[in-house]
């Protein structure tokens, strides 16, 4: 199980990142990134921390910890150039907090992320037809989440990702112990999303994926 969208007490988890880790590790996570809210107002505060953090934990720990970053509620004109600061600073999963229905985030901020090279759009809510296929053409990861809200959402994500060809990936949006879970859980998410066991077992596959070509080999317990 990979996990790659989680919060710390850096943004607004509640976990500082070592009890996080441990508690992800328990339920079985094998990978997990870190990626706290973030704008141009913080991001050399929380990176940096992110990947000291990661460093020491990585050398004791069976699971892998990747440092990363969630661009939250930033206008779509000052994306790209945020995206570029956290990658320049040292952040290896960067994700865009998409257009879910559940908060206001400005219109336009789906197309942004996808052109600007977020690895991840996160919640993307009720994206168009059109950013769909330029996610796929940009080979960024659309989120299947289970974090409660955002997820709504889900089947119309999966049934267009599923009819383009876009690639997805699952995950929870941690921010509290309650919202890990097992690779059980992630299964009967993906199947309450409208898809199917070969579904999951292929998002964790591009998760693994994603780690390989940013981060590097990762641990497989």
């Amino acid at each position: 199980m990979i996990d790659l969208h989680m919060h710390t007490v850096f943004s607004d988890g509640v976990l500082i990142p070592s009890e996080l880790a441990r508690r992800a590790e328990h339920k079985g996570l094998t990978a997990m990134a870190i990626t706290d809210h973030g704008d141009l107002s913080n991001l050399d505060f929380i990176i940096p921390r992110m990947i000291l953090v990661a460093d020491e934990l990585n050398s004791v720990m069976n699971i892998q910890i990747v440092p990363g970053i969630e661009i939250t509620h930033v206008p779509p004109s000052l994306i790209a150039r945020t995206i570029e600061k956290a990658r320049n600073l040292g952040a290896k999963i960067v994700i865009v907090h998409g257009e879910t229905i559940t908060e206001p985030v400005a219109k336009g901020t789906n197309r942004a992320a996808i052109e600007s090279g977020a690895d991840i759009l996160a919640h993307p809510g009720l994206i168009s037809r059109e950013d769909v296929q330029a996610a796929k053409e940009n080979n960024v990861l659309l989120e299947i989440t289970a974090r409660k809200g955002h997820s709504i959402t889900n089947g119309h994500v999966a049934c267009l990702s599923g009819k383009i060809g876009a690639k997805m990936v699952i995950n929870t949006d941690t921010h509290s112990p309650a919202d890990l879970i097992d690779s059980h859980f992630a299964r009967l998410v993906t199947l309450g999303a409208g898809l199917t066991e070969t579904d999951f077992l292929t998002m964790q596959e591009n998760a693994g994926a994603l780690i390989l070509k940013r981060f590097g080999p990762y641990k497989k317990n």
